[in-house]
């Protein structure tokens, strides 16, 4: 009786991945293995507390609400004092790291994470408008993101879109990060329909 063979398999990522540009700017430190992962192992904690100074004032305070009634980001800031950075201070986030956070939303619009678990990364707005779009992904099979186009339409900005692959019909899926301090907020969540 033979034994049984391994099948090839297909590669994971496009075969034209060495024609990308290299990243500009200093890369993000890769993710260390024992610090507690806050996306699937893309963000590390840093121990620093967020300065008082840097925090928004509360809602009834001098400065009074945002114009559209929302508050930003009060992320998890609240919870635990450590703030999520993606490296040094001017460093954009690497292409692994927004994939992960491509994924986790997705999975979040698919229903198979729950969005509380994204609110660390997002302000107010971003992670409301999450939570309203609610699941428009749907499929047997969890959603799989592809490779993110990323743009970087000004300093501290980046804006990234993802095909996510689910079931019959591929969706797409738009963030913009913000810099805020140390760390990288997700502002803004769009999809297809």
């Amino acid at each position: 009786m033979p034994l049984p063979r391994l099948a090839p398999h297909p590669p994971a990522e496009p075969p034209y991945d060495d024609e990308r540009p290299p990243p500009s700017g200093p890369a993000a430190p890769p993710y260390t293995q024992g610090t507690p992962p806050y996306v699937q192992g893309a963000l590390a904690p840093a121990g620093e507390p967020e300065p008082a100074s840097a925090r928004e004032p509360e809602a009834g305070s001098a400065r009074g609400p945002e114009p559209d009634g929302v508050r930003e980001p009060e992320p998890a800031g609240a919870r635990d004092r450590r703030t999520p950075v993606w490296g040094p201070a001017g460093a954009v986030p690497d292409e692994r790291r927004l994939r992960a956070l491509g994924q986790a939303v997705a999975e979040a619009l698919s229903g198979r994470r729950p969005p509380a678990s994204l609110s660390a990364h997002m302000t107010v707005r971003a992670h409301a408008e999450l939570v309203r779009t609610g699941k428009v992904i749907g499929g047997a099979r969890p959603p799989l993101v592809g490779v993110p186009h990323v743009s970087r339409p000004g300093d501290g900005v980046v804006e990234m879109c993802v095909l996510v692959h689910c079931g019959d019909r591929p969706r797409v899926l738009a963030l913009r990060l913000e810099r805020r301090g140390a760390r990288w907020l997700c502002t803004d969540v769009e999809t297809t329909p």
